[in-house]
């Protein structure tokens, strides 16, 4: 039994993020290219890590020095490449404040901005998360106090003065009051909180998937989408549809290389936001096998966060398979050596996320003794650990497989070099549930998962076998 995982972007996602949070009646609360889509410049991985359920066999993996989202002390030699996942953006501000103008739709007309501004409210709802540790001591009182205004703009723009919204890092004014620049990082698509504070609210979880992040509506604030339109070739209200049709925890990255907005079934093309721990051991890092995690982080760091960096593909050459990143040139990115702001921080930031470790499911979450009799169905009658190997939980070498080995369609592995989907790393499966399984969601339970294979590969599971499956499949 194999499974498809969701296209990763460890870095941060094409169109990505720049909601925030609204702002509006905190005023205590602050402190005192040539091309406009041609890209001047983050990757992503996705999967789980190794081992089964405690004390079952299947070997053990070194263990990763940063379980993620944990909030031990950090070893020196991995706080660089922190810093770079959580705080930088490569220089993308020129991209979404420049050519998008997100920065005008968020703070709003009542700052100098466009529109009605958008509300920590607002921003919550599409998934935008807030760091409870960033916040000052004085709003992190108010918010205890019932006392912090969420239906306000104003509070967004002193959220984002603090550094408080997870993924988004703003330039304010002198007086602290308006946006100046607002740029995107990983941490947007590739972390989340705990929800220690309140829905939303909380401490950072590092490598998490972000599946609230609602990315199409976030970029569809934009008063200005012609860049994009030119690009793909299409009307903004066209382009402002396809967005739409995206919803939460789901980016099309590959749609600014083939321009394919839908399936062939006319559902969205976007596929799930990955995860991005679990991947020391692992070869390829996407749903489709596209590369590397220093590869991804380099493909998103230029290409879909628009950061200033250089990027080298000649794949994306081919003109059948991608008539948009053939025709704009984007496989041959180059900036001088001293403008570059992504190549240097991609070694640092590759030893962070390998760093992160999966992490255990929660007490209670699953039975023991179901899982323990999963455990060996899923190296024996079922056939899992065949392909998803333990302890990586995917092969040691080329783990990509044809479509009909899975039993699904070719359509998103069709959109990539490899035209084969990748066997996804299954620990820390729990903590991506919301949305589906499989690269797109078709999958909406793990018994629908294990059905599917029962079916396709012939196992004849019984109803209890099933179970226990399900039970190990939580465990990881």
């Amino acid at each position: 039994m194999r499974m498809s995982s969701a296209l990763s972007w460890t870095a941060v996602p094409v169109f990505i993020g720049l909601l925030v949070l609204g702002a509006s009646g905190c005023p205590s609360l602050f402190p005192t290219g040539d091309s406009p889509l041609a890209p001047v410049g983050g990757g992503d991985g996705t999967g789980g890590g190794g081992g089964g359920l405690n004390g079952s066999p299947g070997g053990e993996l070194p263990a990763p020095r940063v379980r993620a989202g944990a909030a031990e002390p950090l070893p020196p030699s991995l706080r660089a490449g922190q810093e770079t996942f959580r705080a930088d953006t490569f220089g993308d501000e020129a991209f979404w404040s420049g050519t998008l103008k997100l920065h005008l739709a968020i703070e709003g007309a009542a700052h100098g901005g466009v529109g009605p501004g958008v509300s920590p409210k607002t921003a919550l709802a599409v998934g935008l998360k807030v760091d409870s540790e960033a916040l000052s001591a004085e709003a992190a009182a108010a918010l205890r106090q019932g006392k912090l205004d969420l239906d306000a703009p104003e509070t967004t723009l002193a959220l984002l003065s603090m550094d408080a919204v997870v993924g988004l890092r703003a330039t304010m004014t002198g007086d602290g009051r308006r946006l100046e620049t607002l740029g995107i990082q990983c941490a947007l698509c590739h972390s989340t909180v705990d929800d220690s504070v309140a829905p939303g609210i909380g401490k950072r979880l590092d490598g998490w998937a972000n599946r609230d992040l609602n990315v199409g509506a976030i970029v569809d604030l934009s008063p200005d989408l012609s860049a994009l339109s030119n690009v793909l070739g299409l009307e903004q209200d066209d382009v402002r549809t396809v967005l739409r049709a995206w919803g939460p925890g789901r980016f099309d990255a590959q749609l600014l290389l083939d321009g394919k907005a839908t399936r062939p079934d006319g559902k969205t093309a976007a596929v799930l936001i990955p995860p991005a721990f679990g991947l020391l051991g692992v070869n390829l890092h996407t749903s489709t096998g596209w590369g590397s995690v220093p590869y991804w982080n380099a493909f998103v760091a230029v290409l879909e966060m628009h950061g200033r960096g250089n990027f080298f593909d000649p794949r994306l050459d081919d003109a059948t398979l991608f008539p948009v990143a053939a025709r704009n040139r984007f496989g041959h990115v180059r900036v001088e050596t001293k403008q570059d702001r992504v190549s240097p921080k991609l070694a640092g930031l590759q030893a962070y996320q390998l760093s992160l470790a999966p992490p255990p499911p929660p007490a209670g979450s699953f039975d023991p003794a179901a899982a323990s009799r999963g455990g060996e169905l899923f190296r024996g009658q079922a056939r899992c650990a065949s392909c998803h190997v333990p302890p990586l939980f995917t092969e040691p070498g080329w783990n990509v497989h044809p479509a009909d080995e899975l039993g699904i369609d070719d359509f998103q592995a069709s959109r990539s070099p490899t035209g084969a989907y990748r066997t996804t790393p299954l620990r820390g499966l729990w903590t991506h549930l919301k949305g589906g399984l499989y690269h797109d969601g078709r999958f909406a339970t793990l018994m629908d998962v294990v059905n599917h294979y029962d079916e396709v590969q012939g196992l004849r599971l019984s109803g209890a076998d099933k179970l226990d499956l399900v039970e190990y499949l939580k465990s990881l």
